[in-house]
């Protein structure tokens, strides 16, 4: 019986396998139209002007209450930190999150659609100890919000 049963499994990937080949050599899979755009200049900047100008226009943030990260106050392995990030604002557009102290301090952006909810979650590898931010594009003005990380092992290659 479980032979049948394994037979099924390995019939249903080589078929789902096969499907994709033809789908993909006949054009209709392309991967380059699945691929996000990457802003190459605001992730390679190596300060934080330099990558919040490169990825949403400005570097000039307000302090804002209504942005929450949720980080741990100690990481214990700066190669994989958590940190999610909601905003209690109207019209958010974007969400860029920047580690302080890394040599690239951009970590990642995220950009919300229209009724998105602006609340993200991801994992990031941080240098050394230091801030973890959050900026976010509202309205066309950008508010930042800010929480102190300490590392005790170096996750950018330490």
């Amino acid at each position: 019986m479980t032979t049948n049963i394994k037979r099924r499994v390995f019939l249903k990937g080589s078929l789902a396998a096969g499907t994709a080949g033809v789908a993909a050599s006949a054009g209709l899979l392309a991967p380059q139209a699945v691929v996000a755009a990457w802003n190459e200049k605001a992730f390679k900047a190596k300060s934080m002007d330099d990558a919040l100008n490169a990825a949403l226009g400005a570097t000039s943030t307000d302090a804002s209450d209504k942005i929450k990260i949720k980080a741990p106050d100690i990481a214990e392995n700066g190669a994989v930190v958590p940190v999610s990030i909601s905003a209690d604002m109207s019209g958010v557009e974007s969400i860029a999150l920047l580690a302080a102290n890394n040599n690239t301090p951009l970590v990642a952006t995220f950009n919300m659609g229209a009724g998105g909810v602006p609340d993200v979650s991801t994992r990031i590898k941080m240098a050394n100890t230091g801030d973890v931010i959050a900026v976010v594009k509202a309205g066309g003005k950008l508010h930042s919000a800010r929480k102190s990380v300490k590392v005790t092992i170096g996750g950018c290659g330490g």
